[in-house]
């Protein structure tokens, strides 16, 4: 009786009492020898035999509902072609589950089938030893040495030359156990490629293939590979290599975040895919540390001179400050107010607002040309000692995703492989990118919606916190600091920010839906369009806010008698006296911060849960009754874009701190900060609280790295306009170089300077302030224009045109002269280190000499035995072969 068959009977209720292979669980009353086998081997990754190692478990329940002989059919067939490709399977009955409903199926993947698949998915195997001598030691080694990890953790096994295998050559490989030549993370690679293209029958006239299908229908309720110990102590098998054990202690715990990390030993354990990205995320942490450094340097020189700072002086003054009466900041309810109200906030201010300022954001356009280039250098290095030298995005192109090969019934012929293929139709095409970017256009349009909702929020509350502070006399102690322009940009921005969670909330599933309506070609392709999808909504709704307040607040106003409105009902904002940067500051710091947080809080707390709960009735069991395989299934499920999130949040973080960092220096403080903590918190969750996800190869961090490289571009524009426009730097520049009349002090008379007059008896009904109590006649405002007693009353000044030539030129001077670095920095910095092209082309020799002299000997061989389609001359070309291979 086949497997399938044995199955198909058990799970009809039927005695099953088969072959070791079968589960048991299913006959009346079990011997107690066979309890006491299964016991011994609950926790094991090796089947009953103890031989065979589990390379895969598919789980299933079974409920008896209208769809259950449908899905049992589908197990059958699909079980049965998995047999008939080569993997042997073990099923364990539901009765032996700790919960009693749920079935496994092991898989095993034998010799003969790893090999056959391993030709096909071009895998790189050992053929000989690396002899080429490591690199120079480092003289700082004694310095780093407490943030090293032992070798054996570090490099778990000698380096290797290698080349792709083929069956034919097995004997050039070095093969010393054909158990233990495929790591782990290779054999559930290959067994996962043949799930996901195994057919299991066909449905309404369409050929139904792939366990992604399987699992989304519910015949099976998970597919996973196993971790090979529990996190928190070694496997008793002496035949485990315990590394899940290992990277736990040496790299998932907190108190290691200082250490390097073991990357050699996360691609071996996880795939070259999650390597590289701890690679980038580790690399990107090195590098804000000088960032972080300058940053925290530049905010203390604003601390430090926040007493020598003449504005503040001048708008803290009783006689200066507080002499000057201001127009209402809003309409009818506002009152007028004196200058040196603001005096706190004038003086936090210049913390951000000083001359470091332009220095820093100089410094950063350099800073993030050095971080992309030496993660060029540090890439390509990682290439050559994980052997992905000759791995091309291509091989991955020439890979359909199932799901494509399923919905396209059309075929036609591939240009390269002359082999027919499905395809989609070009109108299909067509009618489903207008559908997809409908629902991105819509989708941005209420990102903008919602922050223009934002906008008249902080409109229309304002005069509520200015009425609410002035009479609130609990709040009178407090309401230098906290002026009602502070409360109503605080408030602002944690409602910006709610609101932006939510929208993230709803639209990362949309983005999925409308991604698998395009039916992308490749897993490649599909990568790519759901990130560029992803990127573009999160970048309008996590910055849009940021754009507004740096480039758009403060700078259509109008004047008083003149006020500009938005839907002619909501008076546009005004800057603080002191400048909108310290707004922009709040507003970043804010989102930034919060983001951080929520994502630690979703990604370490939100699984931990989960995984606590779904455990709390095998705690009561004994240890050994807890299968190694229910062990892993009661884990949270990391998914195939589990690595598309952890890119998103820190490309995220990138912007913040490149896009706005001219605002806030200390932004890359606290993105170390949270980097240090990020790190420890995806290797502790992966490693405790998540299954083992299938090994998956990555020769880079993919589309990624265009989009850092655009971000890179942006960033020296948007600092500049924040310099120029958002900052007082340019004002107080051509003040003190053209307007002042003070030699000794020169920016003294600053703020009267940049105040404007306007006559109270000019104010229109609209905009007149119910009571005057103090019957004020003037009132001043923040611009450049003529008094009321003035010819050309109430327009722009000279000094305001002065000011908009210097803004202007200060920009195109700044953005050619950062550009300028930029583009030299990355001209000087070779992509490829020396060393490493000496390395390649070393290894490529060497590799073809070993090939080629296995081709030799083989023909020799048959010379020798006398085989007539061995000539002579073939031999002779071999040999030539050979020499020409060592003369290039």
């Amino acid at each position: 009786m086949c497997l399938c068959e044995s199955l198909f009977q058990c799970s009809l209720g039927e005695e099953c009492n088969g072959p070791e292979t079968i589960s048991t669980a299913g006959s009346e009353i079990p011997s107690s020898s066979e309890i006491d086998k299964r016991h011994q081997s609950k926790d094991s990754i090796f089947f009953r035999d103890g031989v065979r190692r589990i390379d895969f478990v598919l789980s299933y329940v079974e409920d008896l509902n209208k769809e259950w002989e449908k899905k049992l059919e589908r197990r059958k067939e699909f079980e049965s072609n998995l047999q008939k490709a080569g993997l042997e399977l073990e099923t364990e009955d539901k009765k032996e589950s700790e919960d009693g409903k749920i079935f496994f199926v092991k898989i095993h993947a034998p010799w003969e089938v790893l090999i056959t698949y391993a030709e096909v998915l071009n895998i790189k195997v050992p053929i000989k030893e690396n002899d080429i001598p490591s690199m120079v030691e480092n003289p700082l080694d004694c310095v780093l040495y407490p943030l090293r990890l032992p070798e054996k953790v570090m490099h778990p096994e000698p380096d290797y030359f290698t080349a792709p295998f083929s069956k034919d050559k097995q004997e050039l490989y070095l093969i010393n156990d054909e158990s233990t030549f495929f790591s782990p993370s290779m054999r559930n690679r290959i067994v996962n490629y043949i799930l996901t293209r195994c057919p299991y029958g066909t449905e309404e006239g369409k050929k139904k293939f792939g366990i992604k299908r399987l699992l989304n229908n519910g015949t099976y309720t998970a597919a996973y590979p196993l971790h090979d110990c529990q996190y928190w102590k070694k496997a008793s098998d002496p035949n485990c290599d315990s590394e899940r054990y290992t990277l736990y202690m040496e790299w998932a715990r907190f108190l290691r975040f200082y250490k390097e990390q073991p990357l050699v030993l996360i691609r071996k354990y996880y795939g070259e895919k999650i390597g590289i990205y701890f690679a980038w995320l580790g690399f990107y942490t090195e590098m804000l540390f000088l960032a972080a450094v300058v940053g925290l340097i530049c905010f203390l020189y604003g601390l430090f001179t926040m007493d020598e700072n003449m504005s503040s002086k001048e708008i803290c003054d009783p006689a200066i400050g507080g002499e000057i009466i201001m127009c209402p900041l809003c309409d009818r309810d506002c009152e007028y107010w004196r200058l040196n109200t603001t005096c706190e906030s004038s003086e936090y201010s210049h913390l951000f607002d000083n001359v470091a300022t332009l220095f820093f954001a100089i410094f950063m356009g350099i800073w993030v040309t050095l971080f992309l280039e030496f993660w060029k250098r540090r890439q390509a290095r990682l290439k050559y000692e994980w052997d992905l030298v000759d791995f091309e995005e291509e091989q991955q192109q020439l890979q359909l995703r199932p799901e494509y090969e399923a919905k396209c019934t059309q075929k036609k012929k591939n240009p390269v492989t002359q082999e027919m293929e499905p395809y989609l139709p070009l109108t299909s095409q067509a009618v489903r990118f207008c559908i997809s970017g409908a629902t991105v256009l819509f989708w941005v349009s209420l990102i903008i919606a919602s922050m223009i909702a934002v906008i008249v929020y902080r409109l229309a509350v304002y005069a509520a916190f200015a009425s609410l502070m002035e009479n609130t006399q609990t709040l009178q102690p407090i309401s230098g600091v906290l002026t009602p322009q502070l409360a109503t940009s605080v408030t602002a921005s944690c409602l910006n920010f709610i609101i932006i969670m939510i929208l993230n909330f709803f639209y990362e599933r949309i983005a999925i839906w409308i991604t698998d309506m395009e039916i992308p070609r490749t897993h490649m392709e599909y990568e790519n369009r759901l990130t560029m999808k992803m990127f573009l909504f999160q970048f309008v709704n996590y910055y849009s806010s940021c754009f507004y307040v740096a480039f758009f607040k403060g700078k259509f106003v109008g004047y008083p008698g003149a006020y500009t409105y938005m839907f002619n009902r909501w008076r546009n904002e005004e800057c603080d006296p002191a400048g909108c940067l310290i707004e922009l500051t709040t507003q970043l710091t804010i989102v930034m911060a919060g983001k951080q947080i929520w994502g630690n809080i979703q990604e370490a707390i939100v699984p931990w849960i989960c995984n606590w709960w779904g455990r709390r009735k095998a705690r009561n069991n004994p240890e050994n009754l807890y299968s190694r395989w229910e062990q892993d299934h009661d884990l949270q499920t990391f998914g195939p874009l589990g690595l598309f999130y952890e890119y998103l949040e820190m490309v995220i973080q990138f912007g913040f701190i490149t896009l706005f960092v001219a605002s806030f220096p200390l932004a890359p403080l606290l993105a170390l900060m949270n980097n240090i903590l990020e790190i420890r918190v995806d290797s502790w969750k992966l490693t405790t609280q998540y299954r083992r996800p299938v090994a998956a190869k990555a020769h880079s961090i993919g589309v990624w790295q265009e989009i850092l490289n655009g971000m890179a571009i942006l960033s020296v524009v948007t600092n500049a306009f924040i310099v120029a426009f958002t900052s007082d730097m340019i004002p107080r520049l051509v003040y003190y170089y053209a307007y002042s009349e003070n030699e000794d002090s020169p920016m003294s008379g600053y703020i009267n300077n940049s105040l404007s007059v306007f006559l109270i008896s000019d104010f229109p009904e609209r905009n007149e302030p119910k009571e005057n109590p103090e019957n004020f006649v003037i009132c001043r405002y923040r611009d450049y224009r003529y008094p009321p007693d003035h010819e050309k009353k109430y327009l722009h000044t000279m000094q305001f045109w002065h000011i908009l030539a210097a803004k202007l030129a200060f920009i195109i001077i700044m953005e050619h002269v950062v550009f300028i670095v930029k583009f030299f920095v990355a001209w000087m910095i070779p992509d490829v280190p020396a060393d490493v092209k000496a390395k390649i082309k070393r290894e490529k020799y060497l590799t073809q000499k070993i090939l080629h002299e296995y081709e030799l000997e083989k023909l020799k061989e048959r010379l020798c035995q006398g085989d007539k389609r061995a000539t002579e001359k073939e031999f002779i070309a071999t040999e030539g072969r050979m020499e020409l291979s060592r003369a290039m």
